[in-house]
């Protein structure tokens, strides 16, 4: 038998899944499938690749090996068939991103800068796979953020061009909740409350639970998606960490906390010397949202910060 490109799929599927079950559900195939076309494998390279265990699979050496090897074969044809197509269907450019209120304001000037090129949007909570489709040729250009203390993954070959170095993270909560009556809200005064948080979105829990540890504080935390997020927000349920950028909203309060000690590096993401002028577009827009929200905006005069300057 000789190795094909699904062949290799398959194996990055199992390691990644780390179980046969999930994988095939993934691939879209059957468990006896997928586990018969992985004895195959394993007779055509002559090793044992996964040992498998009650707990799922887990990769031998040899297997971490192979992997080591398929998964820049397939970066490599993934970015090869991105690419054909995008030169098949005329200017594109394919643009990914975390959520930000940035993203109107920078579309549109992008669409005012190149109005015969076809732009398109992938959001995703993970700033590492947006770093990655980037890398493969997927993307053309990612605006992600780095949560202190949690360093991205960043592939070789990549460009970061820096939008803000630091970017304080506020926090949520109910309108009637007592710390909404101050402009500035102390970590601690938060303690008795449930804090929530995505576990999704790289680096966000870890960056929450260093900044707990350091104030002394162990606060109950649920773990929620964006949209439950809110709602239990709310309804005074929980209190979140939030982009500064957020709101004006009439349903939540909005507010820095005292000293900031939450922050994250924003970042734009592309191949070495492209699309700088994607980079100005969405400079501009960031400017834009950081001034339609009265708590940032505060807090930028506060803190005499540069981008008042750049505005």
């Amino acid at each position: 038998m000789e190795l094909e490109v699904r062949h290799l799929r398959a194996l990055c599927a199992i390691a990644d899944a780390g179980s046969l079950h999930k994988a095939a559900r993934q691939l879209g195939v059957s468990q006896p499938s997928l586990t018969t076309q992985l004895r195959r494998i394993e007779r055509a390279l002559d090793g044992e690749l996964f040992l498998r265990e009650r707990t799922g699979c887990r990769p031998t050496p040899f297997g971490r090996s192979v992997l080591g090897r398929a998964r820049p074969l397939l970066d490599g044809m993934a970015a090869l068939v991105a690419e054909a197509r995008a030169m098949a269907s005329g200017p594109r450019l394919r643009l990914g991103s975390t959520a930000s209120r940035a993203l109107p304001g920078w579309l549109r000037r992008l669409h005012r800068r190149w109005p015969e090129t076809e732009t398109s949007l992938f959001v995703d909570v993970s700033p590492n796979a947006l770093l990655r489709m980037v890398a493969s040729g997927q993307l053309d250009v990612a605006f992600v953020h780095e949560v202190e203390g949690s360093p991205l993954r960043v592939p070789p070959g990549l460009e970061l061009r820096v939008l803000v170095e630091r970017e304080p993270q506020f926090v949520s909560m109910s309108l009637d909740h007592p710390a909404a009556r101050r402009s500035v809200v102390d970590l601690r005064d938060l303690a008795g409350d449930r804090w929530t948080v995505d576990p999704s979105v790289d680096g966000e829990w870890d960056g929450l639970r260093r900044v707990f540890a350091a104030a002394g504080l162990d606060p109950p935390v649920l773990h929620a998606d964006y949209h439950t997020a809110s709602s239990l927000i709310v309804s005074g349920e929980a209190v979140a960490p939030c982009q500064p950028t957020s709101g004006p909203r009439g349903d939540m309060a909005i507010r820095p906390l005292a000293g900031d000690p939450l922050a994250v590096r924003l970042l734009l993401a592309t191949r070495p010397g492209e699309h700088p002028e994607a980079f100005e577009d969405l400079r501009a827009a960031y400017l834009e949202a950081a001034h339609t929200s009265p708590a940032y905006r505060a807090w930028l005069h506060r803190h005499a910060s540069p981008l008042l300057a750049a505005s």
